[in-house]
């Protein structure tokens, strides 16, 4: 167990360091325009589960390979290829993305993070500045390793 100390918490987690010692910068993102198989590729392709969605630089929504995997369960063994074509003609981002934000400004604590994701419901916090821009996302999984390398 940690010693309390005024910085930390009960449990020994530093609840006013700054949002940004978790958080992806600059995080790739789609726009709300791009083809939906150029998402599905991009998450099929990378590390990433969850993708900021934009327009310009203001986030709108946020995409996983779940929620597009959620547009096509019923499709069986289908190849890549078709699965691809399938998506831009039946689907477009806005069919598959969450745009019920869950965002923080980028001068949020890592305390208002883990309590945003606490409730299970998302995976991912958008951060955004003043003006709205998208600066950075934190997940469960920063979370996680910030706490295991304390």
């Amino acid at each position: 167990m940690f010693a309390v100390t005024p910085e930390m918490d009960e449990t020994g987690v530093v609840k006013s360091m700054a949002i940004g010692q978790v958080m992806t910068t600059n995080p790739v993102s789609v726009e709300r325009s791009q083809p939906l198989s150029e998402v599905y590729h991009l998450l099929r392709g990378s590390s990433f589960h969850h993708l900021p969605v934009v327009e310009g630089n203001h986030p709108v929504g946020v995409i996983s390979s779940t929620d597009i995997l959620k547009l096509v369960y019923d499709i069986e063994e289908s190849s890549d290829r078709m699965l691809t074509q399938m998506l831009d003609y039946q689907f477009t981002i806005d069919d598959a993305m969450t745009t019920d934000l869950v965002t923080l400004p980028d001068t949020a604590t890592v305390h208002d993070a883990a309590d945003r994701l606490a409730d299970g419901k998302f995976h991912s916090v958008l951060v955004i500045d003043l003006v709205g821009t998208l600066v950075g996302i934190v997940t469960t999984t920063d979370l996680v390793r910030f706490l295991r390398d304390l």
